[in-house]
């Protein structure tokens, strides 16, 4: 599965992002979808992930309440809406995919997205 993510950029403190990723050249449908992000010198963490029914949602406690992942299966995108954004959210957020059993484990997580940055300035 080949995963390509959009939407960063650069936002000020309370406000809103929309990260989109699209997914292509595989079968999804026992798998989840999501995402993580890294700041510099800190470890990839878990930000949200959605399955491909939709049906199982979700989302790192630091983000819940703020972020919300959606999913449209028509173009194989999710989309992660980044609302009441903090200085704290700023780091590189990469798309992911895999089984969902290896959930929210990144190293046991096969295909990745090439990261797109999101700033947040106070």
């Amino acid at each position: 599965v080949q995963l390509q993510a959009s939407g960063g950029g650069l936002v000020h403190s309370g406000g809103s992002l929309r990260l989109s990723c699209v997914a292509s050249g595989g079968t999804l449908s026992r798998q989840m979808m999501g995402w993580f992000r890294q700041a510099p010198g800190k470890e990839r963490e878990f930000v949200s992930a959605i399955s491909w029914d939709g049906g199982i949602k979700f989302a790192a406690d630091a983000v819940k309440g703020r972020f919300a992942i959606s999913k449209h299966n028509a173009n194989n995108t999710i989309h992660l809406q980044m609302n009441s954004l903090k200085p704290e959210d700023t780091a590189v957020y990469y798309c992911a995919a895999g089984p969902t059993e290896n959930w929210p484990w990144p190293d046991r997580l096969d295909s990745w997205g090439q990261g797109t940055q999101v700033t947040v300035s106070s």
